[in-house]
C-alpha cells in the first residue's frame, strides 16, 4: 500500500508571518509585551536629576562635618588661649588633674588669680572678676565649664 502524502497548507497568508519573530522591534503575538520606544530625553534629564540631587547631599554632609571640624579647632584654641592665661596666673597650690578651679582678673587688670573658691562663694563684693570655671585636663590644657557672661561683666 503506498500511502499518499497530504501536503501542508498553511493557512495563514505567507505576508503576515515573520521567519524570525524573536528579532521584530515590537510584539509579534496578541500576548507579547508591550514594546515602546525610549524618550531618551526623560532617562537622561531623570538621571541628571537624581546625579544633581546625590551630589548636593554629599557636598551638604562634606559642608557639616567641615563645619564641626571648624568648631572643634577653635574649641582647641580656645583651651589653648585659657591654659595660657592660668598658666601665666598667680596659683598658690598645684592643680590636679580632673578638678574644677575658678579663674579670675585683678580688678586692676593686672594678673590673672587661678582658685578653688567659686564666684557664688565670694559673696556679694568679690574681690576679683570672674573669668572662667575650668577643668584641668590630662593633657594639663584646662577645659571651660563656664565663662563670664555679659551680664557678668555689666555688673561689675
Amino acid at each position: 500500500m503506498s500511502e499518499k502524502k497530504e501536503e501542508f497548507v498553511n493557512p495563514i497568508d505567507p505576508d503576515k508571518i515573520a521567519e524570525n519573530p524573536h528579532n521584530l522591534p515590537y510584539a509579534h503575538t496578541v500576548s507579547g509585551v508591550e514594546i515602546k520606544p525610549i524618550d531618551k530625553g526623560k532617562v537622561k534629564g531623570r538621571a541628571v536629576k537624581a546625579m544633581y540631587k546625590q551630589s548636593d547631599m554629599q557636598l551638604e554632609q562634606i559642608r557639616k562635618q567641615i563645619e564641626l571640624l571648624a568648631q572643634q579647632a577653635k574649641g582647641i584654641q580656645d583651651r589653648i588661649s585659657i591654659s595660657e592665661q592660668i598658666y601665666n596666673a598667680q596659683m598658690n597650690f598645684e592643680p590636679l588633674i580632673g578638678f574644677v578651679y575658678h579663674l579670675y582678673e585683678r580688678r586692676d587688670g593686672s594678673e590673672y588669680v587661678l582658685s578653688m573658691v567659686s564666684p557664688e562663694e565670694w559673696g556679694p563684693n568679690p574681690p576679683y572678676r570672674f573669668v572662667a570655671t575650668v577643668e584641668l585636663l590630662a593633657d594639663h590644657t584646662w577645659d571651660v565649664l563656664r565663662k563670664a557672661s555679659e551680664t557678668d561683666e555689666d555688673e561689675v
